[in-house]
């Protein structure tokens, strides 16, 4: 589609796309919001409800399962029904949710409130990217996910800090009433301004491999997020990681043998494709797993409240969020190359003196640190999915949207779990033994501080390893421009 011309929808009919664009935005923004704003919450929530920590981890847990299960049988939804109606009923999903959540009389509603909601997410999560990439064409799909990117980067960030403000000041119930007044404008506009912009193929839904599908990943990210409670060593974690390993191992198989599958494996055919996901998926996995840890850090051996651990995650969310879409313009003029290997270093370089934090590392120093660390990670996560994508036929992006999705849900889960095993098994291995608290407390706590420190230490190496193999992977990259492919397709026509 040249600059000027006029965008039109699969009818023919010309469309606003900036403001299509904007509602979908708003949209995102409130569902990505969504993911993280139960993270300071969980006290007042274990309070109110008379639930223990493992109990309430539930509304995070099952989300997170919920979504990952979704995202698979997103690409079928999006090629089989009209773009528009499928936008609107997910939104429309998410709000029933959203309510549902803040009227819930009990334990058992809400966690039923979260699992509807992240049906909604599930869906418009990579609808919004399948959208993106394309009214798009492809020498202008950075700058247009890089916009995505700010969305996907700030919305999560910021829910730590506001769930730690409004529980400080009002009920937790405030959390999702002050998302559904937003979504209903969204649902309201979508009808007019969302159009069909994905072509419909009508496929067929194979029903048992739907079925595989959502065990198989449901094992799967169950297994993981379970790993820092019960070890990689429990009977229950080995046994559901092993068999949603082989339920998606069948999956992977039965659709590659199907004329018309929901989730085309064959994206991995394309080395490009493949090699960003890889790249996309590690720093998921250096990105997440810091952010869990450097709250925990902040707040046991800082002594900072929760709120204000979240608060100076916020700068970096915010450099994130404006870096993406400066990102997404010099991706379209560069190439991701270039700009992946330079954000992979910074990432590194910014990792690298957290494995060197103590008790007296200023908070100024860990607000920097981790603001050059989102530097990087801005510098890599949409530009190397924006290649991925582009390296693809236009009629493989919502399948590619899908399985990218899907790799970073579980590539989340995985360095989650990784990480936080290593922090509470290091820790655990380092602690004075308990006769110490009793001869002496002051040494006892000192100690305790220390083998915490330990633990954070040994989560960072690893954090910094992820880095390093993603650095080194982005020189396979292609050194290939979006608006050189433009111009030899120009050529060509």
């Amino acid at each position: 589609m040249h600059e000027n011309q006029t965008p039109v929808d699969i009818n023919g009919q010309p469309y606003n796309r900036r403001l299509m664009v904007a509602i979908l935005l708003i949209g995102a923004f409130c569902t990505f919001l969504n993911q993280t704003i139960l993270a300071t919450a969980f006290p007042a929530l274990m309070k109110s409800f008379n639930v223990n920590t493992s109990t309430v981890q539930w509304l995070t847990t099952g989300f997170l399962m919920v979504n990952g299960i979704m995202i698979p049988i997103s690409a079928y939804f999006s090629n089989r029904f009209n773009t528009k109606y499928l936008y609107t009923s997910a939104m429309v999903i998410f709000e029933i949710g959203t309510i549902t959540a803040w009227l819930a009389p009990n334990f058992g509603t809400l966690l039923v409130a979260r699992l509807v909601q992240a049906v909604g997410v599930g869906i418009t999560m990579p609808l919004m990217q399948t959208i993106m990439l394309t009214i798009y064409p492809p020498e202008k799909r950075g700058a247009a996910m890089g916009i995505n990117g700010l969305v996907i980067g700030l919305a999560p960030a910021i829910g730590p800090s506001l769930s730690g403000w409004v529980i400080d000041n009002y009920s937790w119930r405030y959390l999702f009433a002050m998302i559904i007044p937003i979504v209903a404008i969204v649902i309201i506009l979508a009808p007019f301004f969302v159009k069909s912009v994905i072509e419909n193929r009508h496929p067929k839904l194979d029903w048992l491999s739907a079925l595989i599908s959502t065990f198989g990943f449901g094992s799967m990210l169950y297994g993981f997020s379970t790993v820092g409670d019960k070890g990689w060593l429990d009977p229950e974690v080995i046994i559901t990681i092993v068999i949603g390993f082989i339920l998606v191992l069948i999956l992977a198989y039965r659709q590659t043998h199907l004329e018309h599958p929901f989730l085309d494996f064959r994206v991995f055919k394309t080395f490009e494709f493949t090699l960003a996901t890889i790249l996309s998926s590690i720093t998921m996995m250096a990105m997440v797993a810091v952010e869990l840890v450097i709250p925990l850090y902040l707040q046991i051996v800082h002594g900072m409240s929760a709120f204000h651990s979240g608060l100076t995650l916020l700068f970096g969310a915010l450099f994130m969020g404006a870096m993406s879409p400066i990102t997404g313009n010099l991706f379209d003029r560069y190439g991701a190359r270039r700009l992946a290997t330079t954000g992979m270093f910074i990432l590194v370089i910014g990792t690298l003196p957290f494995a060197f934090v103590n008790r007296d590392t200023p908070t100024i120093d860990i607000i920097i640190l981790y603001g050059i660390r989102m530097f990087g990670i801005s510098m890599v996560m949409m530009p190397v999915t924006t290649s991925g994508m582009n390296a693809l036929p236009f009629n493989l992006i919502a399948h590619g949207t899908a399985v990218n999705n899907t790799m970073r849900q579980v590539a989340t889960s995985v360095g989650t779990a990784i990480l936080m095993s290593v922090l509470t098994n290091v820790t655990k291995n380092a602690q004075p033994a308990k006769s110490l608290l009793v001869k002496s407390p002051l040494q006892y706590k000192a100690a305790m501080i220390n083998a915490t420190l330990k633990g954070y230490h040994a989560s960072f190496w690893f954090a910094i390893a992820f880095s390093i193999i993603g650095f080194f992977a982005t020189f396979l990259l292609k050194d290939t421009k979006p608006r050189d492919l433009a111009n030899k397709k120009e050529v060509a026509d």
